[in-house]
């Protein structure tokens, strides 16, 4: 199995509380494994308030929706042993 890098890490981005924020980091094969998103260290699974997709295979994106004060803090991708932080 080739071994996954990132291509495009994340950037750092502002947003307001109350709004929904949105990080892409794209990888250079499709079907990645061992990928995880975390904020503030915690893993984050997909559910109402994080939203966990990969767009054209290639491209993984997180939405944290509606964030709050709480959620200030660094977002890690991890894809095997290459990371991106925002």
């Amino acid at each position: 199995e080739p071994d996954v890098t990132i291509v495009s890490g994340l950037k750092d981005t502002v947003v307001s509380e109350g709004d929904d924020v949105t990080f892409r980091c794209q990888v250079s094969h499709e079907n990645a494994r061992d990928v995880e998103w975390k904020l503030q260290d915690v893993a984050l699974q997909n559910n109402e308030m994080n939203e966990i997709s990969v767009e054209k295979g290639k491209i993984h994106t997180l939405t944290l929706r509606k964030v709050t004060e709480q959620d200030i803090g660094t977002v890690t991708f991890r894809v095997g042993a290459h990371t991106s932080t925002a």
